[in-house]
């Protein structure tokens, strides 16, 4: 599942965009969660107040207050780095202003489906081929896209009612999940991710500091290290801090 804003200040185009995207999803079996926003103040207000964040960004170039330049500007001074945008405009010359946004794309007025259609679908085998980089995890009646980076950490959670449950707790909240943590810990240990007790995994990118045997992250959270896991786990973060110091060096 892919998350997209259609950000435009005209009703009639917000629509068409939106049923574009929903043919798209019935011809490919890709599933959009596509959010309508109004104005550029509309949406930077959903980036400031760290509400999930979207794969792609369709902007209107002329809009009534911030434009959709501006607007991408913007998101990208909050640190969004990630987002795909993809900009419509009827004034072919705004292109080149656009480029300092990183634009994926820029398209004129009237769009015909086939044209968007085709740069979604080539968004989305982008995504795809960054698999690695992101985890897809079955949350409630959907799938649910994590970046690596977003993920705080990973933790096995009692419950009465499901089966092996998992807390994937994320930089913008807590997904609930089913899966064996051992799989994860596995699957994820050469991706800066360590399980620090019997029923937790953290992301060492997360990590604020060490303090009687917890782990303090950057939300504030603190989580348990297993009495047996304290210094291998220590010593662990060391080498990352060590190598990740190297990295920079290098550069």
């Amino acid at each position: 599942m892919y998350r997209v804003a259609i950000c435009e200040d005209e009703q009639q185009q917000r629509e068409l965009v939106r049923s574009m995207l929903i043919a798209l999803s019935i011809k490919s079996n890709i599933e959009f969660e596509i959010e309508l926003f109004s104005s550029g103040e509309q949406l930077l207000s959903h980036y400031e107040r760290e509400e999930t964040p979207f794969h792609i960004l369709i902007l209107d170039v002329e809009m009534n207050g911030l434009n959709g330049i501006q607007t991408a500007r913007k998101i990208r001074g909050l640190n969004r780095l990630d987002e795909q945008i993809v900009f419509l405009t009827s004034y072919p010359e705004y292109m080149v202003e656009s480029f300092d946004v990183m634009t994926f794309q820029y398209l004129l007025k009237p769009v015909a489906p086939s044209i968007l259609e085709e740069k979604i679908m080539k968004l989305c085998q982008y995504f795809q081929a960054l698999h690695k980089k992101f985890l897809v995890i079955k949350s409630a009646y959907e799938e649910v896209v994590l970046k690596y980076d977003d993920i705080i950490g990973i933790e096995a959670a009692k419950s009465l009612t499901i089966k092996s449950k998992l807390n994937f707790i994320t930089s913008h909240g807590t997904y609930e999940s089913k899966g064996i943590l051992a799989d994860y810990a596995a699957a994820l240990k050469d991706s800066n991710f360590l399980q620090i007790h019997r029923s937790i995994i953290i992301n060492l990118l997360h990590v604020k500091k060490f303090a009687s045997g917890v782990v303090l992250m950057s939300s504030g959270l603190e989580l348990p290290i297993g009495r047996s896991k304290i210094k291998e786990v220590k010593d662990f973060y060391t080498k990352f801090m060590i190598m990740r110091v190297n990295e920079y060096d290098s550069r």
